[in-house]
């Protein structure tokens, strides 16, 4: 006896999802057959590798295809395939839940997304482009049973709130999905898709590097009334009977191909096919290895950063094929996780079909093949950095921050990626640097590459610690990404020259050759710390709580006061970092660092000197502290304290 059918409401994430697909989204409605195919093509990959790895699956795939079936009179249009199919439960959580970490932050993305092939890409790389069926269709009806099992499931909804669910006997194993079309409206971009040139338009446009086969059953020709001219002298001649079905795909293994045959339209098409993405990819990588282990790649290098580039579910990774048979999508071991943005495919000769991903880790010729691919991919960017600069820095300035990750991932390639980075500087407020174009630029006698990270450009070109710097002329890098506090710290140095924070450790500029270091500025340099020991000495005890060194600034000039860190110390952004991911770590008490020549720290000195017991000293220690620390964007330890200080000064000032 068959189960009741169900009516169910869609998850309110899906819905407000389901809506921005029929009514905002697709700008090209004839898009929804290539979302339909590709997932069909999906359930045949599945299909064919769980039957070589599960010798119980008592599956035909003898003839693995998809099929588009045309009803002018009922006006549907079906796409069926004989693949792997899903389970009731697979249909509730595929289609009636988004059950992916992301949603809102996606949904959010598209509302704001202003290019409309940008928000295109972002539902196709989502997963979810099964919902573009209803810009088309009024109602869509779903039947599928999952290989290896005995049920079917029959799933229907009008795309506007609920689904019903009903179990379904007699289906066979795969998935057919029935639209009941809308009628055709050339104003609002629906076309006829009850005309067989219509759908062989789209298929050969979106469709043609499918490796099986996508065939079409009409009804008896002279009942296509919608047919395009190029198809009417054609159809005319075969009279009024039924045709039987036709291949409407190539199924050519574009990658097996040599370069030379293919052109980059054709390219293009397959990138969009295999990464959901509605533009063209930036860079095309198509390479053949011979010898003892033979395989071919197709690589391309996307021109814009997926929507979840930096989630933790992110799919990383390219399909791997052995012998034009398909094993896996995402193989991350064919790509480092700093390039998990590359699509493409990987087709190996010597590999058995029943290779895990445990054993791909382990794999000798894997891990040969690996690094090839990650050469071949930096290369390709390194020669777009030097012929075309402009193109380069949109990349960079979508998949900088990644490919940064790699200084920390693969010391092998450091170089490689250190002639790769691009950052902002001082030395232009527009245009970023490279590190080559910065040590090109270096003064005389200059042997360091200055950096100083930070929130933003703006907080750090207005963090004193630039004020030497920007008074000297030397040119600082100014670093804002995360990944920056970390990398800077592990990566010693670019081509003999070594990194250094302006933010740490000591800096004076006078020891370059250009500086003033001449025995006469030493001598007065060391009068001074003479004359400030007692009030630096002072100090160190007073804020003991909150700084490990008290000292005197070379590299300020017109601010007080400000905090540094040692040569060894984390980074206040790094701490923070830390303790963010729920690390427990020792607090990280800094270097006070005091401008002798600014009004208030002479005046202080000199107050100090007059009367050293003097109780409010030590609130204008406590201010001049939080003050710097305020300068570089820190926190106070107790916010209400400082601005009870403060207005206390300001007070007796009046």
């Amino acid at each position: 006896m068959a189960s009741p059918t169900e009516t169910l409401e869609f998850q309110a994430e899906t819905r407000q999802l389901l809506q921005l697909v029929i009514h905002s989204i697709y700008s090209n409605k004839d898009i929804f057959l290539r979302e339909l195919i590709s997932n069909a093509s999906d359930a045949l990959d599945k299909l064919r590798l769980e039957s070589l790895t599960d010798s119980d699956l008592a599956v035909d795939t003898s003839d693995l295809h998809i099929m588009l079936e045309v009803d002018r009179e009922a006006r549907t249009l079906t796409v069926r395939d004989n693949g792997i199919g899903m389970t009731r439960d697979d249909v509730v959580d595929l289609i009636g839940t988004i059950a992916k970490s992301g949603t809102a932050s996606l949904l959010a993305k598209i509302k704001e997304a202003k290019d409309a092939d940008v928000a295109q890409s972002l539902i196709g790389q989502f997963g979810v482009g099964f919902y573009s069926a209803f810009m088309v269709a009024d109602k869509v009806t779903l039947r599928t049973r999952r290989a290896g099992t005995d049920q079917g499931t029959a799933w229907e909804s009008d795309g506007e709130g609920t689904y019903t669910i009903a179990q379904a006997d007699g289906l066979p194993v795969g998935t057919s999905v029935t639209l009941h079309l809308k009628p055709a409206d050339g104003e609002d971009g629906l076309g006829d898709y009850l005309a067989t040139w219509k759908i062989r338009q789209i298929v050969k446009q979106y469709s043609d590097f499918i490796r099986w086969p996508i065939r079409m059953a009409t009804e008896p020709v002279g009942t296509d009334a919608g047919s395009g001219a190029e198809d009417g002298a054609e159809e005319g001649a075969e009279g009024a009977a039924a045709s039987a079905p036709e291949t409407l795909n190539s199924m050519k293994a574009l990658w097996a191909r040599p370069r030379s045959e293919v052109t980059q339209a054709e390219y293009n098409e397959f990138y969009q096919q295999i990464s959901h993405d509605w533009q063209e990819p930036a860079e095309t990588i198509h390479m053949r290895a011979e010898g003892t282990f033979e395989y071919e790649a197709l690589l391309f290098i996307p021109a814009h950063a997926p929507f979840d580039l930096f989630s933790r579910d992110t799919k990383r990774g390219v399909q791997l094929y052995v012998k034009r048979v398909f094993i896996m999508d995402d193989c991350d071991a064919l790509m480092p996780n700093y390039l998990r943005f590359v699509k493409g495919v990987v087709d190996a000769h010597d590999l058995s079909l029943n290779v895990s991903r445990e054993i791909l880790q382990h794999d000798r010729q894997i891990t040969a093949v690996r690094r090839r691919l990650v050469k071949k991919v930096l290369a390709a960017l390194k020669d777009l950095r030097t012929s075309n600069a402009e193109a380069y820095a949109k990349l960079w300035e979508q998949f900088g921050r990644v490919l940064k990750e790699g200084l920390l991932e693969d010391r092998d390639n450091a170089d490689t990626l250190l002639e790769l980075v691009s950052a902002a500087s001082t030395h232009d407020a527009q245009a970023p640097t490279t590190l080559r174009e910065y040590v090109e630029r270096m003064k005389d006698g200059q042997d360091t590459i200055y950096y100083l990270t930070g929130e933003n450009r703006q907080m750090v070109e207005n963090s004193p610690h630039m004020e030497a710097f920007t008074a000297k002329g030397y040119e600082v890098l100014i670093l804002t990404d995360p990944v920056d506090e970390v990398w800077t710290d592990q990566i010693p140095a670019f081509d003999g020259h070594r990194f250094q924070s302006i933010a740490k450790g000591q800096v004076d500029l006078d020891d370059h050759a250009d500086g003033d270091g001449s025995d006469e500025a030493k001598a007065e340099k060391a009068q001074r710390e003479e004359d400030f020991a007692a009030l630096l000495g002072w100090l160190r005890s007073t804020l003991a709580e909150h700084v490990k060194e008290v000292r005197l600034s070379t590299r300020l000039t017109t601010s007080a006061a400000c905090l540094v860190g040692d040569a060894h110390d984390l980074t206040p952004t790094l701490e923070k970092m830390y303790r963010a991911m729920g690390q427990e770590l020792p607090p990280v008490k800094r270097i006070l660092e005091l401008n002798p020549t600014h009004p208030l720290v002479t005046a202080l000195h000199q107050a100090h000197k007059a009367g050293p017991e003097t109780p409010a000293l030590t609130d204008i220690a406590e201010l001049v502290h939080g003050s710097a620390l305020l300068a570089e964007g820190g926190d106070l330890p107790d916010p209400a304290r400082f601005t009870r200080l403060l207005t206390d000064r300001l007070t007796h000032t009046l």
